[in-house]
């Protein structure tokens, strides 16, 4: 398993020291997030193989595969002997009956938009947030519903060369070119980007943790 990247987290003054914040995956745009929230992460991939894992529905799937990261780096954070949540997420776009995740190679990313454009689907993302200490955990899938624009061949073509379709869920992302192939979506953004802000927020009041505590501070 590759090693941790550094990280830490303070909490507002007066609140009692914050466990330290796990993100159980290697997406730069879910560490955005948080770093956006206030919230700094110490990264660790968990090096779970999601091609072999099976569910009855995509959003099933989502949830699936976040436990199992989540449970994965807390197992090995554990051993530590300190304080630590560990979050793991995955997306997975239910679109005509299919749960759709990366593509797995240019190909089948521009045939998926040319399934995909002037229709919609539904961008599921798992959130499964373990307490190492405990052992306890909180976890809910949140859904966001993506209208994708009439685009031709040639946009896609285009947009699929960027390489940026063949490392996210769905082969489309709407922080980055995608945002220009998406006319709308229904629901939180921060679902289809990889992370639902407002969900977490939830999940770590499950946990009696406001999320206030993970806040960064200066000094």
């Amino acid at each position: 398993m590759p090693g941790p990247a550094p990280g830490s987290v303070r909490g507002v003054p007066g609140q009692n020291q914050a466990p330290k914040f796990v993100l159980a995956s290697a997406s730069p745009a879910r560490l955005r997030l948080l770093a956006a929230a206030g919230i700094e992460a110490e990264v660790i991939v968990s090096g779970v193989d999601e091609s072999v894992v099976e569910a009855p529905s995509p959003e099933e799937l989502s949830l699936v595969l976040a436990r199992l990261k989540a449970q994965a780096v807390a197992d090995w954070v554990r051993p530590r002997g300190e304080p630590a949540l560990v979050l793991g997420c995955d997306s997975v776009l239910a679109f005509e009956g299919a749960a759709l995740g990366k593509p797995e190679d240019a190909g089948e990313a521009v045939r998926r938009w040319q399934q995909m454009r002037g229709k919609q689907g539904i961008l599921y993302t798992g959130h499964c947030l373990v307490d190492v200490t405990t052992g306890r955990l909180a976890e809910e899938v949140a859904g966001t519903t993506v209208y994708f624009a009439e685009v031709t061949d040639e946009e896609i073509e285009a947009y699929v060369a960027t390489g940026e379709p063949l490392r996210v869920a769905g082969a489309f992302t709407i922080d980055g070119l995608g945002a220009a192939f998406v006319d709308r979506i229904d629901g939180d953004p921060g679902t289809v980007i990889g992370l639902s802000l407002p969900l977490l927020r939830r999940l770590l009041g499950q946990l009696s943790l406001p999320i206030s505590a993970f806040w960064r501070t200066d000094g």
